[in-house]
C-alpha cells in the first residue's frame, strides 16, 4: 500500500493552489442532461465530485486524492469526471445533501447510482473503491435506492406518530453537551424550532434543552467579525470548522433573536447582534444583495485555526478567506427573512432597511414570469423550488415587519408559482425535471426539509390570504411528510412536528388598526412585531388601503390607533398602548384550539 502524508500533500496545495494539480490531471466537465448518453457511447462510468467552494475537506481532496497520478489515471481511463459547485446547483445539492461535502457519486453507464460516498477519502482508499467498481459496476450498499413516497391519507400526524417523533427528538439530544446528535455540534434547525415552540408554552424540559444548546453554541460565534461557524467536530463545541455559510447565519440569527425576546437573556441578544453585524458588513455587496459563504481557510498554509485565532489586525496581515460573491435568490431569501425577524425582535431599522433593499434587488434581478425566482444569473437548469420557497417566506416576513401589502401580494404569487411548477405526485419536487434524461436522476427528487418549509410557508400564506388553495398545498406537502417512508427515514425529523403543529392550530394573530404614518400605530406595530412567537400572523389595517387580504375578522374603525389579539374569530378588546399588548396576547392565545379537536 502506498503511504502519502496528508500534511505534505496539503503543503503542495499551498504552493500550487487549491485545485490546480487536479485540474491539470483530470479533465473535469460540467453536468449536462445528456451525461449518460455520452457515458454509454464512450463506455465509461461517471464520477460526480459535488463540492462547496468553502469546504476545507473538498480542498484537501483536490490537493491529495485527485492530484494523485494513479487516481487521475483510473478516472481518465474509466470515467467521465464531473465537478459541480453544490451552492450553484440546488437540485443536485438537495438530492445529495445527506452525503455532506465533498459528496462523491459513482454512476453506471445507464445512470444507475452504484456508490454514494460521504466526505474525504485518502488516495489509497479511493483507489481501492474506484478499482472495485470498475471491475464490477453494480450498486453497492451505499447506493440503496430511495423508496417511493406514498402520501398519507391525512395532512395531520396521528397521536402515535407524534409521540414517536417526540421521543426520537428526546433520544438524540446530547444531555451532557447540548445539541441534537453527538458527532458534529451545531444547532439543528427543526429541533431548535420545536424546542422554542414548546418553550413558548412553558414546557420546562424544552426550555432547558433550548437554552443549554444556545449557550453551548455561543462558542461558534466569531468574536471579531461576528457570524457563526458551521459546526464543531468535538462534542463540547470547542473545535469549530470555520466556514461561514448563509443558511447557518440566517437560521441561527433568527433563533437567537427569538430566544433573546423569549428568555430575556442578553447573551442571546449579543449573539444575534454579532451575526446580524456580519451579514451587514461582511456578506453584503454594493448593490445590497447578500453573498453565499466565506471559506474556512486563507490557504493550506493559513488555516482557519490560525486565522480566526487572530484579532482584526492580525487577520489583516494574513489575508482574507475567500467569499463566494455569487448572488443567489435562495441565500438572499434566507438572509432577508432572518434580518426581518431580527429587526422585529430588536427594533433595528437599519437591518430592516437592508432586508428590504435586498428583496428589491432580487425582485429586479432574479424574478421570473409567474412570480418565481431563478437561482443565479445563469443557471445550469431550473427553476428550483428552494429559491422561490425562500423568497416567498421572506416576503411574508417583510409583510409582517412593514405592513406593506405589496410583499404579501408577491408572497402569494410565489406560492402560485410553486404550486404550478413543483407540485409532484407526493409533495413538492426540488425542480420541475430531473437532472438527466435517463437513469436514477431522470425524475426530480423530493427533499424532506424543503417540504417541511413548503408546508409551513403555504399554511402561513393561507392564514394571511384566506385562500383554500394554499391550505391545500400545505396539506399536500404534509401528506408526504406523514408518509411511512419519510417518518422512517431519519432520526432528525422534529421539523415535521413543527409543521404538523402549525397546520393544526391558528397562529398568534395580532392586528394593528390605524394609519401606517400614525406614530402611535407604528409604536403598536413595533410592540406586536417584538412579541416572541415563532408562529405568528401580524396584519396592519390601514383603512385607506381597503380590506385586508383575509378579512376573517371584522375590526371596528377606531378614532385612534389600536391593536387586537384574536383567536378562533374571537378578539380582545382594543389595546391602545404597547405596554398592555403582551398580556392581552397571552390571554387570547389560551383560547386557541387545534384543528384535530
Amino acid at each position: 500500500m502506498r503511504v502519502r502524508s496528508i500534511l505534505t500533500a496539503v503543503a503542495m496545495w499551498s504552493l500550487a493552489g487549491v485545485s490546480a494539480a487536479s485540474a491539470e490531471a483530470i479533465k473535469w466537465q460540467a453536468w449536462t442532461p445528456d451525461l449518460f448518453q455520452r457515458s454509454a457511447a464512450e463506455h465509461k462510468l461517471v464520477i460526480l465530485d459535488l463540492e462547496a467552494v468553502w469546504c476545507h475537506w473538498c480542498h484537501v481532496m483536490d490537493a491529495t486524492t485527485y492530484a494523485d497520478p494513479l487516481i487521475a489515471k483510473l478516472i481518465g481511463e474509466h470515467f467521465i469526471a464531473v465537478k459541480v459547485d453544490q451552492d450553484a446547483n440546488p437540485d443536485l445539492a438537495s438530492r445529495y445533501g445527506d452525503w455532506g461535502w465533498p459528496a462523491t457519486i459513482l454512476y453506471a453507464e445507464d445512470g444507475t447510482e452504484i456508490a454514494k460516498l460521504r466526505g474525504y477519502y485518502a488516495p489509497d482508499q479511493f483507489q481501492s473503491i474506484l478499482s472495485a467498481f470498475i471491475a464490477e459496476p453494480t450498486p453497492g450498499p451505499s447506493a440503496e435506492a430511495a423508496q417511493k413516497v406514498t402520501p398519507a391519507a391525512s395532512m395531520f400526524l396521528n397521536a402515535v406518530q407524534r409521540a414517536g417523533l417526540h421521543q426520537r427528538w428526546l433520544e438524540v439530544y446530547d444531555q451532557t453537551n447540548g445539541g441534537w446528535g453527538e458527532i458534529q455540534k451545531f444547532i439543528h434547525a427543526g429541533s431548535m424550532d420545536y424546542a422554542l415552540a414548546l418553550a413558548e408554552t412553558g414546557d420546562a424540559e424544552a426550555t432547558r434543552m433550548a437554552r443549554q444548546t444556545l449557550d453551548a453554541s455561543l462558542k461558534l460565534i466569531d468574536p471579531v467579525w461576528g457570524g457563526i461557524y458551521q459546526y464543531s467536530d468535538k462534542p463540547d463545541w470547542s473545535s469549530p470548522h470555520f466556514e461561514k455559510i448563509m443558511p447557518f447565519q440566517a437560521q441561527v440569527l433568527r433563533q437567537y433573536a427569538h430566544a433573546a425576546r423569549l428568555f430575556g437573556d442578553p447573551a442571546y441578544r449579543r449573539a444575534a447582534d454579532d451575526i446580524a453585524r456580519y451579514l451587514m458588513t461582511g456578506m453584503r455587496g454594493a448593490e445590497g444583495a447578500f453573498y453565499v459563504s466565506q471559506d474556512a481557510d486563507v490557504s493550506a498554509a493559513v488555516t482557519g485555526h490560525d486565522f480566526y485565532a487572530q484579532d482584526a489586525a492580525g487577520r489583516a496581515k494574513l489575508g482574507m478567506p475567500r467569499i463566494d460573491t455569487n448572488l443567489y435568490a435562495r441565500e438572499n431569501g434566507l438572509a432577508i427573512g432572518a434580518l426581518a425577524a431580527y429587526a422585529n425582535a430588536t427594533g433595528d431599522q437599519a437591518a430592516l432597511a437592508a432586508a428590504v433593499k435586498a428583496a428589491q434587488w432580487v425582485q429586479a434581478n432574479r424574478r421570473i414570469e409567474g412570480g418565481g425566482f431563478s437561482h443565479g444569473a445563469a443557471d445550469r437548469s431550473g427553476p428550483y423550488l428552494a429559491d422561490t420557497l425562500a423568497m416567498g417566506a421572506a416576503m411574508l416576513d417583510l409583510y409582517a415587519a412593514t405592513g406593506e401589502r405589496a410583499w404579501l401580494k408577491a408572497a402569494g404569487e410565489a406560492g402560485d408559482f410553486i404550486e404550478s411548477r413543483f407540485h409532484d405526485r407526493a409533495g413538492f419536487a426540488t425542480a420541475e425535471t430531473g437532472e438527466t434524461t435517463t437513469g436514477a436522476l431522470a425524475a426530480p427528487a423530493l427533499q424532506i426539509e424543503e417540504n417541511i418549509d413548503a408546508a409551513r410557508f403555504f399554511n402561513l400564506l393561507a392564514r394571511y390570504q384566506g385562500e383554500p388553495r394554499f391550505r391545500a398545498a400545505a396539506g399536500h406537502a404534509m401528506k408526504a411528510l406523514a408518509s411511512e417512508q419519510v417518518l422512517g427515514s431519519r432520526r432528525f425529523l422534529a421539523g415535521v412536528l413543527v409543521a404538523d403543529s402549525e397546520l393544526a392550530i391558528e397562529p398568534v394573530h395580532l392586528t394593528i388598526v390605524g394609519h401606517r404614518d400614525d406614530v402611535k400605530a407604528q409604536s403598536l406595530h413595533a410592540a406586536a412585531a417584538a412579541y416572541p412567537a415563532l408562529y405568528r400572523r401580524l396584519d396592519w389595517w390601514d383603512t385607506r388601503e381597503g380590506p385586508l387580504a383575509n378579512p376573517d375578522v371584522q375590526y371596528p374603525e377606531m378614532d385612534q390607533a389600536a391593536a387586537f389579539a384574536c383567536s378562533n374569530q374571537i378578539c380582545s378588546r382594543p389595546v391602545f398602548d404597547a405596554a398592555g399588548l403582551e398580556a392581552t396576547v397571552k390571554a387570547m392565545m389560551a383560547l386557541r384550539v387545534t384543528a384535530r379537536e
